[in-house]
């Protein structure tokens, strides 16, 4: 199996719900193990922006998104915003790998101070004092000063910092496909296998001179 086999998702109050469900989706079917994490704000977005209503609770949302992505028993677990007892709050039980899609200003800032207010900063921290993958994936437009100096720190400490950009080369046809975009760029950085997007060059044949 190619890239981790247990990754923490984390979905925090930006635009851009989709990517972060779509991401879940697709470490579904890639059979990974996914700890689940989401701030009150980004439930606020999921609802607007999709047609998705999460349970409030831990074990209703997990019951609610074992269904809505087909998942085994036990492949997602969720917790709440104070469980400290949660495997992510610890470098001992945390997965290898965390992305926080969306990843709001916010969020960004908490992660790049070691704030700790929450589970969600607390697993990015873990993840960071471990030196194991943190992507995070910004939606914020324009960028103040304040942003990139802390996009520049947390790089810096090694995370990967991915904006929710998508690009036009694969000619989308649909909004589906900019955001498989992104989300394709976040599993060939977690080498996990998908096929949304060839890679750059990939089907290239060259030309004679």
């Amino acid at each position: 199996m190619n890239g981790p086999s247990r990754i923490t998702l984390a979905m925090t109050g930006a635009s851009g719900a989709q990517y972060g469900l779509r991401l879940l989706d697709c470490l579904i079917q890639e059979d990974r193990e996914v700890h689940f994490l989401i701030s009150k704000a980004a439930q606020l977005v999921v609802a607007t922006e999709t047609d998705v209503t999460l349970p409030a609770k831990p074990q209703a949302m997990q019951a609610f998104l074992s269904e809505y992505t087909g998942a085994a028993p036990g492949q997602i677990r969720c917790y709440g915003k104070e469980d400290w007892m949660a495997p992510v709050a610890s470098g001992s039980g945390a997965p290898t790998a965390m992305v926080v899609v969306p990843c709001s200003t916010g969020t960004l800032s908490a992660i790049a101070t070691g704030a700790c207010n929450n589970l969600i900063e607390r697993a990015a921290d873990v993840t960071l004092k471990e030196r194991r993958q943190l992507i995070l994936v910004p939606r914020e437009a324009p960028y103040s000063s304040i942003h990139l100096e802390n996009m520049l720190k947390l790089s810096n400490l090694g995370a990967v910092i991915v904006p929710a950009s998508p690009g036009f080369y694969h000619q989308p046809q649909t909004i589906d496909d900019l955001v498989d975009f992104v989300v394709a760029r976040i599993l060939n950085l977690l080498d996990i296998p998908q096929d949304m997007l060839p890679r750059w060059g990939e089907h290239h044949q060259g030309c004679d001179e």
